[in-house]
């Protein structure tokens, strides 16, 4: 299982978790690859050129396999063509989180902050592409004001960045994010959903504080290359479906 990004963010979580499920099922150990670089395009084009034979798949994202196709001018594989796609995963927001040190309690005061000192604030991201950098770019059009992105190879290059005050605020996806903000190290601005998630529902959305239509989420999904037969796609289809439910349902009861 190829992770377009390096370890820690939320496609390197996934991967992992259903690849410690489906060892014992299968009978044989499915390893975890991290292929970071070019906003995900590494990793895929990797798998894109892999034998069909269901033995190399790549936890695909909402960059790699939709974003990246209309924001670089030439990417070294056909999001569509070059796959065969085995099962979504999962969705979630990002959370707009900012430094301690930054005065700004909430996104209107965010907004004046910005407008005040414009380009001084900076927001980072996992890379060019993510649906990371797309939310920052999103709040600075919807927003009117210019914050400064910053991209990283990776969200764990990112973080310590921001939990030391080199760089301003990010978009992180919800679940690599909330974990830090209940620690205090961070404080949570606003969702990108349209709606407040469930799994922190105290946090409100960015279009309910003043941005109206802003709406920005993350997925991720398991892509075989092009050509992969069908039998196989489809046995790796329900057993993957099978162990994300139970991952999802644990989750679930966990919260």
């Amino acid at each position: 299982m190829v992770v377009t990004f390096p370890t820690g963010g939320a496609p390197d979580i996934l991967a992992r978790t259903i690849a410690e499920k489906l060892d014992p099922a299968w009978g044989q150990t499915m390893i975890v690859d991290n292929k970071p670089g070019a906003g995900g395009n590494i990793g895929a084009e990797f798998v894109a050129r892999a034998p069909a034979d269901g033995h190399t798949l790549v936890m695909g994202t909402v960059g790699t396999h939709s974003i990246n196709g209309s924001l670089y001018a030439k990417i070294p594989y056909d999001m569509v063509r070059d796959f065969a796609p085995v099962t979504l995963i999962a969705s979630t927001p990002n959370l707009l989180v900012v430094n301690n040190d930054i005065p700004a309690k909430n996104l209107q005061e965010l907004i004046a902050l910005a407008k005040a000192k414009p380009g001084t604030l900076t927001y980072g991201s996992p890379g060019i592409g993510t649906s990371v950098h797309v939310s920052g770019e999103l709040f600075n059009s919807l927003a009117g004001v210019k914050t400064t992105h910053v991209p990283y190879k990776g969200r764990q290059m990112a973080i310590p960045d921001l939990l030391g005050g080199s760089i301003s605020m990010m978009f992180d996806n919800m679940p690599s994010a909330i974990p830090v903000v209940r620690e205090g190290k961070l404080r949570a601005i606003g969702v990108t959903s349209a709606k407040r998630s469930a799994s922190a529902p105290e946090i409100p959305t960015i279009a309910e504080q003043g941005l109206p239509g802003f709406e920005a989420t993350s997925w991720f999904a398991v892509f075989a290359p092009a050509g992969t037969p069908r039998p196989v796609v489809d046995r790796l289809h329900a057993e993957i479906v099978k162990w994300a439910k139970v991952i999802k349902d644990s989750g679930a009861k966990a919260e």
